[in-house]
């Protein structure tokens, strides 16, 4: 099912826009995606009123840090928030509420709260344990029983959910436009050679999760293999210079810090590195810059988180290694440098994978589940699942 008429889409984001990372670029991709299907699309979200942010998105104003999820969480709330939340839904007459993290004490549960109508949910966070979901929840149980539909963005989103906030959800993935990866140039300055081969990572430098510190500890033996190798660091945070000091001289000497990059030198960076690797440790949902770097055609390294492993088709579009274990980093890094067959394997396994994650897919999927929501807003998901089982019908999905 797709939409047959122009819907009015309102989106709301729980975290900044001044700091942007995964949440806000999905929002602002689906935002984009769901125009060029003609749709009519506004975006609330926490930034400031100087920040410079798309026309579609209406700031909300100063945030405030909050530690969350092993990350710097930039957060909107409290009573002048809620008035700016509710001014924009009475400004506007949506067909549809999109919510992302409505259980985050942000914009998004603000918005639940005040909210009436159809309202689509997204999950976006993977936790073992939360206390801050436990304790969020019986602030939010009632107001979840508003929600009409809920979206996973991966398996792992959706166990996180049941386990921690009842209820369940069909899993729909990131998007990506692969196409724009796809046709990404390279940058002879990130190129590598056979001697000289490029290993390429993006992440918060400063959060600990991201793995930077996995990676750096494996460069050492990999230089006794090849001794040439490059390790392109790409990503904001203070810290980075301290972690590749602290790793050694003959590791430093391999490291080029290349700090925040834009969208289109990300997707050169990408397309340019022999390897992208993705050594994060844990909190990880699912990985977007996995799916990125195989759209570019590039051979991904990845711990071997279940999330990843999942997005790398288990093991089969890209190379999977130990979590937390540089040694068995180093190892893995030598073996697919030194195996082209190997990383062409991968590669090929990949250039297929990364076809479910094109925005042109997953466009289709979230529009049904907003025509589904306005067609069923008598009967919301909450009370009888019906729309979570037509969904999975369609799709064939099986649980």
């Amino acid at each position: 099912m797709v939409s047959e008429r122009p819907l009015r889409v309102g989106v709301v984001c729980p975290y900044s826009f001044d700091h942007p990372g995964g949440v806000q670029f999905h929002v602002r991709d689906l935002a984009e995606a769901l125009m060029d299907d003609g749709h009519e699309v506004s975006v609330l979200a926490p930034a400031g009123d100087d920040t410079p942010v798309p026309e579609y998105v209406v700031p909300s104003g100063k945030t405030l840090a909050v530690h969350y999820n092993g990350s710097v969480a930039r957060l909107a709330f409290g009573p002048v928030k809620a008035a700016r939340v509710r001014k924009w839904l009475a400004a506007n007459q949506f067909d549809v509420l999109h919510l992302h993290e409505p259980a985050i004490p942000s914009l998004a549960m603000l918005a639940l709260w005040i909210a009436e109508g159809p309202v689509v949910a997204t999950f976006h966070s993977s936790l073992v344990r939360s206390r801050s979901l436990q304790i969020a929840y019986p602030f939010v149980r009632q107001s979840l029983e508003k929600i009409t539909a809920r979206i996973a963005v991966s398996e792992d989103a959706r166990r996180t959910l049941v386990d921690h906030l009842g209820g369940d959800a069909v899993v729909i993935p990131n998007g990506v436009y692969v196409d724009r990866f796809a046709a990404a140039p390279t940058d002879p300055a990130w190129t590598g050679t056979p001697q000289r081969p490029t290993v390429a990572f993006l992440g918060r430098l400063d959060e600990p999760r991201k793995g930077l510190g996995v990676l750096l500890g494996a460069v050492a033996q990999v230089q006794k293999t090849i001794p040439g190798i490059r390790l392109l660091i790409a990503g904001g945070g203070e810290t980075g210079p301290e972690q590749v000091a602290a790793a050694g001289p003959q590791v430093a000497a391999a490291v080029e810090l290349l700090g925040t990059v834009t969208d289109d030198e990300k997707a050169r960076l990408l397309a340019s590195a022999d390897v992208y690797c993705a050594p994060q440790t844990g909190g990880e949902s699912f990985g977007i810059v996995l799916v990125e770097a195989m759209s570019t055609d590039t051979c991904v390294v990845a711990s071997d988180l279940g999330a990843f492993r999942r997005v790398l088709d288990d093991g089969g579009a890209g190379v999977l290694f130990r979590n937390g274990d540089s040694a068995d980093l180093a190892a893995t890094l030598v073996r697919v440098l030194a195996d082209p067959a190997l990383a062409v394997e991968a590669r090929a396994r990949a250039a297929q994978v990364v076809r479910r994650y094109d925005w042109s897919s997953v466009t289709k999927q979230i529009l049904a589940v907003y025509e589904m929501a306005v067609a069923g807003r008598d009967a919301p998901v909450g009370e009888d699942e019906s729309v979570l089982r037509l969904l999975r019908r369609d799709r064939g999905e099986v649980r």
